[in-house]
């Protein structure tokens, strides 16, 4: 997240949890950024295009997910016409110059080119195919 002050971006808190990108860990982003797009976009219905974390740590994909998820559905519950959502991303990529902030559900071997598909995936499908959004750790 970044928010922005009258003299430009807003310094986060040093010791705030940093992704693999360098920012900040804050799974409440996507509610505050959906409640944000809401009003100011005269309540035009909303599809999230792009939501997920840069990490080593497939553990902390799904927390960041959930969390960010359940602030979405509370935004919906408070009537926000929320049409759908797309997680970043499916498969690990050339992101930001490197291959190394890792956003994908499903990993891969550069020199093979073979798939790993990540727990995260498959807890993912499970929250799509069934609804019901539950964290496996909690």
């Amino acid at each position: 997240r970044t928010f922005i002050g009258k003299d430009g971006p807003v310094p986060t808190d040093p010791n705030a949890e940093r992704t693999l990108t360098g920012w900040e860990y804050f799974p409440p982003a996507l509610g505050i950024a959906v409640r944000h797009t809401w009003e100011v976009g005269g309540h035009t219905p909303i599809f999230v295009t792009e939501n997920g974390i840069a990490t080593a740590n497939d553990a902390r994909r799904i927390d960041y997910t959930y969390d960010a998820l359940a602030c979405l559905h509370d935004a919906m519950a408070d009537g926000i016409d929320v049409r759908g959502y797309l997680h970043w991303s499916l498969l690990d990529n050339y992101e930001w110059g490197s291959f190394r902030p890792t956003f994908g559900l499903i990993g891969w071997d550069k020199d093979t080119f073979e798939r790993h598909p990540r727990p995260s995936l498959e807890w993912l499908g499970n929250v799509s195919r069934s609804g019901v959004l539950s964290h496996p750790a909690r």
